[in-house]
């Protein structure tokens, strides 16, 4: 793998990019990771790996103030998280790869599609179309001082047990020692915003949850992936972080299947 920065333009600034070539022959269409709340590029290296072994020229952004991209979270909203996504997938097949996003990354993807059509689109334990309610009250159910937190407008410090089942105690401490303070705009948006528009109907989306979800609630997944029209499938034995999480092989060979059987092409 390796490390390229997207150049600053304008007032926007430059944006890191990972990329894993794909192995051997690349007969599959180009990928783009898009982290969730306080991760970065850095969370997907399991799955940049193994797509680039199935063929796929893989890539993953970091956000805006987030791993090693320039910029700060500091007054950051959603829409620059939108433009950061819209950017570096233009950058990459001309936005017509894949966009692949987990849980704020979802929502992420969900405002980018109407923008850039890409030739397909994965929400992993997305955050809802709509008001992130749900999610809200989960939090505040699991974890009552990253609720409070939350209603404070003070950055969320999800711990472990929040978004994994069964990574070691080692990986899990490295995971966390990589995150960043989220946006405290960005976190208020989630609960006070309007659902974005609606793709072509012609975009093939697949939803991916878990049962064992802290974060997001199942129910909610199963309503954006209503909305979308989604194919859903839904896992067991997995936390929230599924790219992170010890089965987080069992996750990819879902997503890698469905983009088999969709047979979307490399440009």
């Amino acid at each position: 793998m390796k490390t390229m920065m997207l150049p600053a333009t304008g007032m926007e600034p430059a944006l890191e990019i990972v990329h894993a070539p794909a192995t051997g022959v690349a007969d599959r269409s180009p990928l783009l990771f898009v982290h969730g709340l306080g991760h970065g590029a850095w969370c997907w290296h399991n799955w940049l790996e193994a797509a680039a072994a199935a063929g796929h020229q893989a890539y993953a952004l970091s956000f805006r103030g987030h791993g090693g991209s320039e910029g700060s979270v500091a007054g950051a909203r959603l829409r620059d998280y939108v433009a950061d996504t819209v950017r570096a997938a233009t950058s990459i097949a001309d936005g017509k790869g894949v966009l692949i996003g987990h849980s704020l990354g979802g929502l992420i993807v969900q405002h980018a599609l109407p923008v850039i059509k890409p030739a397909a689109a994965v929400l992993l334990a997305s955050i809802s179309a709509h008001p992130a309610i749900g999610t809200a009250i989960s939090v505040v159910r699991h974890d009552p001082i990253q609720g409070l937190r939350l209603v404070a407008g003070l950055p969320l410090h999800l711990g472990p047990d929040m978004l994994f089942t069964g990574l070691d105690a080692a990986s899990a401490a490295a995971a966390m020692v990589r995150m960043t303070p989220e946006s405290a705009l960005v976190q208020y948006q989630l609960l006070a915003r309007t659902p974005a528009p609606l793709p072509s109907p012609s975009i093939p989306v697949l939803s991916v949850a878990t049962t064992d979800d802290r974060v997001v609630p199942i129910r909610a997944t199963r309503a954006t992936a209503r909305r979308y029209g989604a194919t859903i499938r839904e896992l067991e034995g997995i936390g929230h972080d599924m790219m992170l999480d010890a089965g987080w092989q069992t996750a990819w060979d879902v997503v890698d299947q469905w983009l088999y059987s969709q047979a979307v092409a490399p440009t």
